[in-house]
């Protein structure tokens, strides 16, 4: 098995859904209020030279020439220190209803605005391009204070799971450049469901209303341990000329090919277009992915709808009625009638060199390969399975730092709301490591991004 690359956070654990609120005014507020915002501000404040240095370099989109006039203005003969936990913060302003400008307001009030970006006017990837290599050209120059504050980054991200994956997509170049460290992450929880703030201690809200909030936030990423999460590269492959809307975590590539060792029926297209990309929490195929389509695109279409994780979840619910979740009669329409007619799966298990052939149960219309313990806000739907269901099956206990993704299935609607209110555990499908490649042989509009005859994924740590 390939070693995971991993990223930091705090430690894993499964945040019941229920106790969001409750823990998160724990974690962020009222112990807050003790925190001296000087002594914080001291803590985490990048010097000055440096922090235009970082914004010049992004706004000019020229890191070595802007690093080199830095260090040729003299500015480094005032023989500054790097703080004890410099820290830059990513948020995204359409997160958390109408607080994220708010909140962004409140971090640039406290760290300065060069600290505090937000993600549609900086790209993460701009940061580690321009502003990381910045802070890099100068310390290759002998700026100790430069070399000190890139290696003792931290950042924290304002918004929600996707935004999280966002940022820690873009840090994964360090890790391929040989670049290191890698920026330890922390979360400031603006999405609805919050699952990878959850799992590693963060909460599954922000709680606007105690000022204090954010100073115990950044408290916690300048003083919380740091921890290891798995990461799942994504490769997709379909025939050459169709037309494709991809999300910004996906990337057009020209490497793309198919594991030989594999068989299968009929004949490939000649021509491919292969996206790739990498997730932290979960990826679904089939109504699950349709219904999250859907939330998506009216959420971007109508954005006044989108107040606020509440909100958002009644519109996500109502959407999964509309879109046949529930009450749809499954006739016509093979992908409706469950994944088994239009699916086929293989798997690479622990140090196993062989394709397994995994049959997906004729019921399943919904097939989730998770990552952490957290899913749908809070959930934990792989359960709690106990030592001899583990050793019967050939599973192990599962964690978001072990190189293993935990494949489950939902039925349809009520099964799926049994599953979300912790009653039953989704079905057990497989546990895997290496490789896992989908084939999806029908007509039809899978994974809502395209409609194609075939369509290979392959998730690999």
């Amino acid at each position: 098995m390939d070693s995971p690359t991993s990223t930091g956070g705090l430690s894993a654990r499964i945040v019941p859904a229920r106790s969001s609120m409750i823990e998160s005014i724990g974690v962020c507020g009222l112990s807050g209020v003790g925190i001296d915002k000087e002594n914080l501000k001291k803590k985490l404040l990048i010097p000055k030279y440096l922090r235009l240095a970082i914004r010049d370099s992004i706004r000019f989109k020229d890191a070595v020439g802007v690093g080199e006039r830095y260090f040729n203005t003299g500015e480094l003969n005032a023989r500054e220190e790097a703080p004890e936990c410099p820290m830059v913060v990513f948020v995204n302003s359409r997160s958390g209803g109408r607080h994220g400008p708010e909140l962004r307001e409140r971090l640039q009030h406290l760290m300065g605005e060069e600290q505090v970006f937000d993600l549609f006017d900086v790209r993460p990837h701009e940061f580690v391009e321009y502003g990381l290599v910045c802070l890099e050209k100068l310390a290759g120059l002998g700026d100790f204070c430069a070399r000190d504050t890139r290696e003792k980054m931290r950042i924290m991200v304002a918004g929600g799971d996707g935004t999280v994956g966002w940022i820690l997509g873009s840090l994964a170049a360090l890790n391929r450049q040989g670049r290191e460290p890698n920026p330890p992450v922390g979360i400031i929880p603006l999405g609805t469901g919050n699952d990878l703030a959850r799992s590693f201690g963060w909460g599954g809200s922000f709680p606007f209303a105690w000022k204090s909030a954010v100073k115990k936030s950044l408290h916690r990423a300048i003083t919380g341990p740091v921890c290891r999460l798995d990461s799942w590269h994504l490769l997709v492959m379909m025939p050459f000329g169709e037309v494709v809307d991809p999300p910004y975590s996906l990337k057009h590539t020209e490497d793309c090919s198919l594991d030989q060792g594999l068989e299968v029926e009929g004949p490939l297209p000649e021509r491919v277009n292969c996206y790739e990309g990498v997730f932290y929490n979960y990826f679904s195929v089939g109504m699950d992915a349709q219904v999250a389509y859907g939330f998506h695109h009216l959420r971007n279409e109508k954005p006044y709808l989108a107040k606020g994780p509440i909100t958002n979840k009644l519109i996500y619910s109502s959407y999964s009625c509309g879109q046949g979740w529930f009450l749809t009669p499954c006739v016509s329409d093979p992908s409706l009638r469950g994944l088994k007619n239009i699916l086929r799966m293989h798997v690479k298990k622990v140090n196993c060199s062989e394709w397994e052939f995994i049959p997906i149960p004729k019921s399943v219309r919904a097939i989730v390969a998770l990552n952490l313990q957290n899913y749908g806000s809070g959930r934990n739907p792989w359960g709690s399975p106990n030592p001899e269901y583990l050793e019967k099956r050939g599973f192990v206990e599962a964690h978001p730092d072990d190189g293993l993704l935990e494949i489950f299935g939902l039925k349809q609607g009520w099964h799926a709301s049994f599953v979300m209110v912790d009653l039953i555990s989704a079905k057990h499908i497989a546990q895997l490591c290496h490789l896992f490649p989908i084939e999806l042989v029908a007509d039809g509009d899978e994974l809502n991004i395209v409609k194609v005859n075939y369509l290979f994924l392959e998730f690999r740590s």
